[in-house]
């Protein structure tokens, strides 16, 4: 590989940003295609498979395609019985997982082991490891003091995926909230609430489940990098 698009390569991925190196198996040829530059490339289609399903192989009989994805993040806001069970599902999943909440007496390394955890405010954690649109954030403690500010943050990001537990009436109030913070209305409807996939979920085990799979859906049907960034275009 020429050193320049080593050092290119590198650079993408130090910035958790996805591409692909496209190799012509019959010359040689290599070249980095960034997920922004992606629908304006000639092989758009090939490239936005490839990066939807994280798989590097083949195209056709001269092309290969090297996919490289940032590793997925899940976030989680709040050290709860959820998180428990959240956090061994997360990892056989290959989800890179950590836990923010400012309440020690819930975020201890003997509720969570094993677990990267932050028993900080959630705008000091994420100033020292912003989110990306590759990131998922999940906020489960129901109190708008700790859960707001990363949830406006995950909006702003664009993280691939948003939720927040909670009935309707509670998000409802949520939604007034971050109105009144500056988020447009139509970027607030990314947070799913209630949170995770409809299974009629009821111990936290279960409801851990139900997120585990919006996550893994929201994942797999992502936009391209380039399509999140323009939602985020002031309105």
């Amino acid at each position: 590989m020429d050193l320049s698009l080593l050092h290119a390569l590198n650079a993408e991925r130090a910035a958790r940003r996805a591409c692909v190196l496209v190799t012509d198996l019959s010359q040689g040829h290599q070249r980095l295609v960034r997920e922004a530059d992606v629908e304006a490339d000639e092989l758009a289609d090939d490239l936005a498979k490839a990066l939807g399903s994280g798989k590097s192989g083949k195209l056709g009989e001269t092309i290969f395609l090297n996919v490289h994805l940032p590793p997925p993040r899940i976030v989680v806001i709040g050290a709860a019985h959820i998180s428990q069970a959240l956090a061994p599902m997360a990892s056989i999943s290959g989800f890179d997982l950590e836990i923010i909440d400012p309440r020690t007496a819930f975020a201890t390394p003997e509720r969570f082991p094993g677990v990267q955890l932050r028993a900080e405010w959630p705008d000091l954690a994420l100033k020292d490891r912003p989110l990306d649109s590759y990131c998922a954030v999940v906020a489960v403690t129901h109190d708008p003091k700790i859960d707001d500010f990363p949830l406006i943050e995950a909006v702003k990001a664009g993280c691939f995926y948003i939720g927040a537990l909670g009935s309707r009436k509670t998000h409802a109030k949520r939604v007034e909230r971050l109105i009144a913070a500056g988020l447009p209305e139509h970027r607030i409807a990314r947070i799913e609430a209630p949170i995770g996939l409809d299974i009629s979920a009821s111990t936290p085990a279960e409801i851990a489940v139900a997120i585990l799979g919006s996550v893994i859906s929201a994942f797999r049907k992502r936009k391209m990098h380039a399509e999140r960034r323009g939602e985020m275009e002031p309105a």
